[in-house]
């Protein structure tokens, strides 16, 4: 374990970032993203009052005003820096998120109240994404609404140039797939990592919902993008697939299996899909569990909705090898090589060091992969807590016990925190680019299995 840093407190572990930092970006994301995202939910619900008369007359009218006037008094709680208050939609999570509530009071004490200023950034930004949805779940019959559906889709529609690139790409590597070596075979792997890692720049709630699509050949942009991966675990990630393989065992109970933990909807879902079809169409995987959200999160995070429009869109598009790839896509899910999974704690505002006390049932469903892959910078986010660890921190260290199965973080950097770096690195890059942290610009394919540190 690596020595405590300079900021970290007398346990070990730094605090959360937070708003309460003024001029920090957690503090600029809680005064002025936030509020963004809120206006925009609300004119998007604004905007849809006629499909909600036409579908469900004076009610769905009613339903619109009550939780437009929901969502502005969040909004304005949000702005004034009010109290937390408890959620009331009765739902199953909704007592273990009062329950978070309380515990975060206890830890401010009695003298100041749990605020959306002065308490965790990680916090208080998922619990806004869950106060949306309780303003729809009070308001039936517009409760199934997904608020962030139109962006979602409008992605997906933009990035179509670069989903035929890829998807031709990968036609090609499928046509020669006996004949390829083991070297062939991981630099086809090395660049559809690099793919769903860099398609993790496509994110809506960074730019506040703004159009953020992939308009050319991820592919062709690899090489120049290479410079700015700061950590790159390509080659532990390999190995772990290649010693999970069994030879000479039944496949049925012994079959190598990667789950991922998905980011965003659009442009980098289908990054995603097409890592996951080499993984299996070349015989590394043999079956890939896939972990989206049971709700409307994060402006453009993935749902079971999503999921499956997606590969429905991929199936009926007009190329050829794009509607080839939903067809085999979709027949990877019917067989049950792919499965698509949901769980209220990936839409809570835990830590993953908490997953297997508050959530054992999916802390062991990972235990059962051979590799996690967790895309994206809300889940690199839980993974280190969202504290203010100093950057030469080890991976291991910051992830403070939480490793059910070999895993690895695909990540463009969107939030001020990272760990894992050389000495120097993080203050180098500062001099260079002050916003490296921030910009989604810079990434990490960051690799950690606590199986091989007890070996050590």
């Amino acid at each position: 374990m690596a020595a405590p840093a300079a900021n970290e407190t007398v346990h070990g572990v730094p605090p959360s970032l937070s708003a309460k930092v003024v001029g920090s970006f957690a503090y600029f994301t809680v005064k002025d993203r936030l509020p963004t995202i809120l206006t925009k939910v609300i004119d998007t619900i604004h905007r849809n009052k006629n499909k909600f008369f036409e579908e469900y007359g004076e009610e769905g009218i009613e339903a619109e005003k009550q939780t437009i006037g929901l969502l502005s008094k969040m909004r304005n709680e949000l702005q004034t820096d009010k109290p937390i208050i408890p959620l009331t939609d009765g739902l199953q999570d909704t007592e273990s998120w009062n329950q978070y509530l309380e515990r975060q009071q206890k830890l401010h004490g009695d003298q100041e109240p749990v605020s959306w200023f002065k308490s965790p950034w990680l916090y208080v930004e998922c619990y806004m994404y869950r106060r949306v949805q309780e303003a729809l779940w009070l308001n039936p019959p517009i409760s199934d609404y997904d608020v962030f559906n139109e962006g979602k889709t409008q992605s997906y529609f933009e990035s179509q140039q670069a989903v035929m690139a890829l998807c031709t790409y990968t036609e090609g590597i499928s046509k020669n797939l006996e004949e390829l070596s083991k070297n062939q075979l991981f630099e086809h792997f090395d660049k559809l990592l690099q793919v769903s890692l860099w398609g993790n720049k496509c994110d809506l709630s960074i730019s506040a919902g703004q159009e953020n699509s992939q308009k050319t050949s991820p592919i062709d942009s690899l090489s120049s993008l290479q410079p700015f991966i700061l950590v790159n675990d390509t080659n532990m990630v390999w190995s772990t697939l290649i010693s999970a393989q069994r030879p000479g065992q039944s496949e049925k109970t012994t079959g190598v299996r990667v789950d991922i933990v998905l980011d965003n909807a659009g442009f980098e879902l289908v990054t995603d899909l097409v890592l996951a079809d080499f993984l299996v169409s070349s015989g590394l995987v043999h079956e890939v569990h896939f972990h989206g959200k049971c709700l409307p999160w994060f402006v453009s995070d993935v749902t079971a909705n999503d999921f499956q429009w997606t590969i429905r869109q991929t199936m009926t598009a007009n190329h050829r090898w794009m509607s080839k790839s939903g067809v085999k896509w979709n027949t990877y899910l019917k067989e049950g090589v792919w499965s698509y999974h949901d769980h209220p704690f990936w839409t809570q505002p835990h830590e993953f060091c908490d997953m297997a006390a508050d959530a054992p049932d999916l802390h062991a469903t990972l235990q059962g992969a051979d590799l996690v892959l967790f895309k994206g910078d809300l889940n690199y986010r839980k993974l280190t807590g969202d504290r203010q660890w100093d950057h030469t921190v080890g991976f291991d260290t910051a992830l403070r016990g939480f490793g059910p199965a070999p895993l690895c973080s695909l990540r463009t950097l969107k939030a001020n925190v990272q760990v894992g770096l050389q000495l120097g690195q993080a203050e180098k890059l500062t001099s260079q680019d002050p916003d490296w942290m921030t910009s989604g610009k810079y990434a990490v394919i960051q690799y950690h299995d606590s199986k091989s540190e007890k070996k050590d």
